[in-house]
């Protein structure tokens, strides 16, 4: 069967109608570019113009509307999903009374799996339609568009939510190994350390591989209290804070537009920056003497930045 038809079986199959790839349209929008081409040039046999007005004009647009609405959809979902899994003492009492938390264990880790493969799956159809777009038109377009999309923060795979639901999972079956009956989420997940350099690994299709390095690129150790930048690289939120040129108690939405991500130069990507709180659980647990002892470093780091902060305050306030 063809990947298109499985993917329609699989949203078709879905109990909510979520956005997705509208494989059939982009199809037809490429094969009309094909046609036109065909029968209004003399060629000889090459491919479309390098700026295809029927492509971008009507492919590109429309697959960016798409990606748009499956990342927002996805980012959305696995808020709310980790929103319930976190929630603890007077919030987690009245998402009780919202009525949001009568899902049970296993409940969540099944919508955990659901949102993970509907991002892989729609990773997979993003990649196959750029796929065949170089090939009707003879090009590397296709390929581009990707760092177009990521620049955009449109690529689900970018996403620190992904991130997140993995780390999710590890952290779940980790706190249920002793139930022999605990419900499977994705057996190829799994957290990896060679050489002392931690990473997420994840397998659900053959065709997609996910590997999230877990070493902070400023302090070059394993991320500690992770913070992951609108641009989807992951620092620890100290290393953070002094990239952005800001202090732990003004945070990282306090970041001039103009501070720029350390890896890979953009600028305005601190103030979505969004903690990554289910992998600082995972990371403690599995990495714990590295974890206290960072923990005491960071301790005195933070008490020194908010003595300033206050001192600082209490300056201006009397005019010494």
């Amino acid at each position: 069967m063809k990947f298109c038809k499985k993917y329609q079986e699989y949203m078709q199959g879905q109990k909510k109608q979520l956005p997705g790839v509208d494989f059939k349209k982009l199809k037809k929008i490429l094969k009309k570019c094909r046609k036109d081409f065909e029968s209004h040039q003399d060629h000889d046999g090459q491919s479309c113009p390098h700026h295809c007005p029927v492509c971008d004009g009507t492919f590109f647009p429309s697959l960016v509307k798409e990606m748009s609405a499956v990342v927002g959809c996805f980012n959305k979902r696995a808020q709310k999903l980790l929103e319930l899994h976190l929630a603890s003492g007077f919030r987690k009492y009245f998402m009780w009374f919202q009525g949001r938390l009568q899902k049970d264990h296993a409940a969540l880790i099944q919508e955990g799996k659901d949102l993970v493969t509907y991002a892989l799956i729609n990773a997979i159809a993003v990649r196959k339609i750029l796929k065949k777009y170089d090939k009707i038109h003879y090009s590397k377009q296709g390929q581009a568009f990707k760092s177009k999309a990521q620049s955009m923060h449109i690529e689900i795979l970018q996403s620190p939510w992904l991130c997140e639901l993995m780390a999710f999972h590890i952290n779940l079956r980790e706190t249920k190994v002793k139930s022999s009956k605990a419900p499977a989420f994705f057996e190829g997940c799994s957290l990896t350390s060679d050489d002392d350099k931690p990473s997420l690994s994840c397998e659900l299709f053959d065709s997609i591989k996910l590997d999230i390095d877990l070493t902070c690129s400023i302090c070059l150790d394993t991320v500690f209290d992770p913070v992951s930048l609108t641009c989807g690289h992951i620092f620890c939120y100290m290393c953070a804070c002094s990239a952005a040129s800001v202090t732990i108690v003004d945070g990282l939405k306090a970041a001039e537009p103009n501070e720029k991500c350390p890896l890979c130069r953009k600028t305005g990507v601190y103030e979505g920056a969004l903690h990554l709180e289910e992998l600082n659980i995972l990371l403690s647990r599995s990495f714990h003497k590295y974890w206290e002892q960072r923990l005491q470093t960071e301790r005195i780091e933070r008490i020194r930045q908010v003595k300033e902060h206050w001192e600082s305050q209490c300056r201006a306030f009397t005019g010494v």
